[in-house]
């Protein structure tokens, strides 16, 4: 294929400098235990640390503050889960404008009410039964508002591969990196990043069994769509991988492996054992990789995206108890 692809590596830079100083530049933690246990060094990129606890402000803010006065004054409206949600929400926030944010009905009661704390208008839906992207489309017509999707937006996915750029800057040379996929947004900028400045790395996204809609749009060569997926990865439950993000995925992304909910939780339950941290689902996926011996063979050095850790106690202890 010669087509151009919809992000580069100067897109990633760009995002980095816009967003200096408002997002947080997350830690990298290591771990003997992990080291041992894996046979390789590991290297913990903890965006659960970002502001809203998740990666996802990152491209947010990036987007949201590419808009003009005028879109800022008439507001935001974006569909997601919880992360995405309260990134916009914060970043309207942060830029005097508004935000609409179209939710499925069972998010984690923790992201909703942080995403209404941040002055978001909140609209539900059954995400079994409903169409989100419609909903926002037609709020988005109705009320004049800019639409900023989670992950189908070139400002989104360079600002969300900012977290890679940071971690390679700070570590240097990877032979891998291994980031958790929902719609693709987070493994398209991190693996535009990470083949920029090291062309011989292998991206390595990790998506859970019962939400493996990218890996087997990867086997096809076309994006495939799954049933709504059921895990407890809430932030991977995507049917199917994003037009413009499989459109980097199927050239940057070097394979994809599949956890199961059991071997996320033993990854949250090390996470927080063992290095004292607190990983929502979704974070833990891409260590559980590891953990689970998901990897055909393992690299000497390896990156690992954390992206969030929003979660409540009440949830954690059910999961992890």
């Amino acid at each position: 294929m010669t087509n151009a692809l919809p992000i580069t590596l100067d897109d990633v830079h760009d995002a980095a400098t816009r967003i200096k100083g408002v997002a947080h530049r997350t830690p990298v933690l290591r771990s003997r235990t992990l080291d041992a246990l894996v046979g390789a060094e590991v290297f913990l990129k903890c965006e659960n640390f970002q502001r809203i606890g998740a990666f996802k402000f990152r491209g947010a803010y990036n987007a949201v503050s590419r808009l003009s006065p005028a879109q800022l004054a008439k507001g935001i409206v974006t569909y997601s889960s919880g992360n995405h949600a309260q990134a916009v929400a914060l970043s309207a926030r942060e830029l005097g404008s508004s935000a609409v944010i179209v939710m499925p009905e069972d998010t984690p009661a923790l992201k909703m009410a942080a995403t209404a704390g941040y002055g978001a208008e909140i609209v539900t839906y059954d995400r079994y039964t409903g169409d989100r992207v419609a909903i926002g489309e037609a709020l988005a017509a109705e009320r004049g508002l800019t639409l900023i999707p989670p992950y189908e937006h070139p400002h989104v996915m360079a600002g969300q591969g900012t977290a890679a750029l940071e971690l390679i800057e700070e570590v240097g040379d990877l032979d891998a990196l291994v980031v958790p996929i929902g719609g693709g947004g987070l493994i398209a900028g991190s693996a535009t990043a990470a083949k920029g400045l090291l062309p011989g790395i292998r991206v390595i996204g990790v998506e859970p069994e019962a939400g493996d809609d990218t890996k087997r749009s990867l086997a096809a060569g076309e994006r495939v769509s799954i049933p709504v997926p059921r895990t407890i990865a809430d932030g991977q439950a995507a049917e199917t991988p994003g037009e413009l993000t499989f459109s980097v995925n199927r050239r940057l992304v070097d394979e994809v492996v599949l956890v199961s909910d059991d071997d996320i939780r033993a990854a949250m339950r090390f996470a927080f054992e063992r290095l004292k941290v607190v990983m929502e689902p979704s974070g833990a996926s891409a260590p559980a990789a590891l953990l689970a011996g998901r990897l055909e063979s393992v690299p000497s050095r390896i990156g690992v995206i954390v992206s969030g850790g929003n979660i409540d106690s009440r949830r954690f202890a059910q999961l992890c108890g």
